[in-house]
This record gives structure tokens, sequence and C-alpha cells, in this order.
């Protein structure tokens, strides 16, 4: 093949459905293995998620597209934007609000993988 991967080893975003999530945000989950699961989220203008935390679950967020302000724990709010990485701690709670006049999309690396029984909304 030439060096190229086997196009079964690609995960292509368009394949995979957006839902929408009470939190107030949309996912795409690409990649669900028991050590790591990757999702896209999508938050749209003006949008404040709701306060979350999931319990032994350490998150990252990639920030990819738009601005946002993060707030984890106590913590003062922050602003993101795209190449930022934010790290939420298993159990910590957490929200992102857009601040840009387009969607905040950035992409979650949770390890181990998320499941939905760790999932604590907080609202």
């Amino acid at each position: 093949m030439d060096g190229l991967m086997a196009s079964s080893n690609i995960s292509r975003l368009q394949d995979h459905p957006e839902f929408a999530t009470p939190e107030r945000c949309f996912i795409v989950e690409t990649l669900s293995q028991p050590s790591l699961s990757v999702a896209r989220a999508r938050v749209e203008p003006g949008v404040t998620t709701a306060w979350h935390s999931v319990d032994g679950t350490i998150e990252r967020y990639v920030m990819a597209e738009g601005r946002g302000r993060m707030c984890i724990g106590d913590e003062p709010p922050q602003e993101v934007g795209p190449g930022d990485l934010v790290t939420i701690p298993a159990g910590v709670r957490q929200r992102i609000s857009n601040i840009d006049d387009r969607d905040l999309i950035f992409y979650c690396l949770c390890t181990p993988r998320f499941e939905q029984k760790n999932y604590r909304a907080l609202e």
C-alpha cells in the first residue's frame, strides 16, 4: 500500500451522527475504546453548557474553532480558543460558554472512555 493506512484505520466525522445533549451541546462520538474515547463537541453562539462532572474520567478538550470561557471547579473562568488544551480532573465540576458569534468546536478526549453512568448533572 505504499505506506498508506488501510481505510479501516480512518474514522471519518461525517460517518457518525451528531446528537443533542441535555447539557446544551451537540456531540459526535468518533472513538470508544476501554482506555479512551474521542468526541467532537459543538456549542452554539451564546450558549453555556450545564454544570456537570464525570466521575472516574479525566477529560481533555482540544479547542478547534471559536472562543469560549471555561469554568473548572472553583477556579476563575478562563478564555480558551483554537490550539488550547484544557484538562478537567475526574469528578470536578465544569462548564463552557461560547463567547463567539460562531460555533465553538472542540474535541473531548476521555481517559478512560466516557460512560454515561459516570456523568453527573449538577443543575
